[in-house]
């Protein structure tokens, strides 16, 4: 089997030869094809060029566009600071709707004209290109409570909970007809699968994702799922206390970040959730050895039972060693 049947039979529950390995590379890859995050960041070719050569180095079933926040909000004429080496960074102290009112004025940014938008479109249309026919191209958008936080600021939104929950409809509506077009314009390019990251989701807790967010991640995974493709959902962070909500949003995968365990996560959705994940992506994975790696992943996958997908909580960060990020494809290599 190739990466892409891998994947699709993982996602169907089908026979597979082994288990598939989906890590996010963001800063890793960049550093693997020797480019400075910034063009990483800015040029979908670049991002392709990386994405590839960071699979075949360590065996991955799927390429990703996955590369910042920022993306959106920059088209939306947001402030975004940049930097050389590092992701850029959506200015929390200038948010695009530190006024309320503005919101009634923006309009959903055409994915396809001239932005920061367009490029990740750009990056699928390249990775469809190089890889397509053997790796799952991964699609990326923001989920619509990290879109909302991005637009409104995360302290503002949380106090919005409380004093205006219409005007955070109306802008979680917005996030959501934002998203789905964006990731509409990305399975046009040649995307087979799309990767929702949710972060702030995490930090609201049980009663506010429930009441405010579960529902528009369900809408917006419906919408994606409306245009043939399966649903990837990252949130980052603690998400302990939100765990079987997101076990409702019926998306294809779920990661988990290390603080959440795989034996709560599997508790929580059932046995045919697919599940990914959740390595300490520092104290085990940059900082272990090889062994300790394998050893961690073997845990993982006993947690989780069937149904499993090898990668860290998060993001493999810089400095990872090569040999420990083997450990991770020989596990599954090694297991099915």
């Amino acid at each position: 089997m190739n990466g892409l049947e891998r994947v699709r039979a993982t996602i169907l529950g089908g026979a597979c030869d082994r288990l598939a390995f989906m890590p996010i590379t963001m800063m890793y890859a960049a550093d693997v094809a020797g480019v400075s995050y910034r063009r990483y960041a800015t040029d979908g070719d670049v991002l392709a060029e990386a994405q590839v050569r960071v699979a075949e180095e360590f065996g991955f079933d799927h390429v990703s566009v996955i590369s910042d926040p920022a993306r959106e909000v920059s088209d939306l004429g947001g402030a975004v600071e940049w930097f050389e080496d590092q992701p850029p960074a959506i200015r929390g102290d200038d948010s695009l709707l530190a006024d309320k009112a503005l919101l009634k004025g923006l309009a959903v940014p055409d994915p396809e004209a001239p932005g920061r938008m367009s490029d990740r479109v750009r990056g699928v249309r390249a990775l469809a290109r190089r890889a397509g026919s053997s790796l799952a191209v991964e699609g990326w958008v923001e989920g619509p409570c990290a879109m909302a936080a991005d637009l409104r600021g995360m302290s503002p939104l949380m106090l919005d909970f409380f004093d205006d929950t219409e005007f955070v409809d109306e802008l979680m509506d917005f996030c959501v007809r934002m998203e789905t077009h964006f990731a509409e314009a990305q399975v046009a390019a040649g995307a087979t699968l799309i990767g929702v990251g949710d972060a702030a989701a995490s930090l609201v807790g049980p009663k506010l994702y429930t009441e405010f967010v579960l529902g528009w991640e369900q809408r917006l995974v419906a919408s994606i799922h409306s245009l043939g493709v399966p649903v990837r959902l990252h949130i980052c962070g603690n998400t302990k206390r939100i765990v079987g909500g997101m076990g409702k949003t019926e998306c294809d995968i779920i990661d988990l970040d290390f603080m959440t365990s795989l034996a709560e996560a599997r508790a929580a959705m059932g046995p045919g959730q697919v599940l990914l994940g959740n390595l300490d992506p520092v104290r085990t994975l940059r900082d272990g050895t090889p062994d300790s790696v394998y050893a961690a992943v073997a845990e993982c996958h006993a947690q989780s039972g069937l149904h499993y997908i090898v990668g860290a909580g998060c993001e493999v960060p810089r400095g990872t060693p090569a040999d420990n990020v083997r450990a991770m494809a020989r596990y599954a290599a090694e297991h099915n």
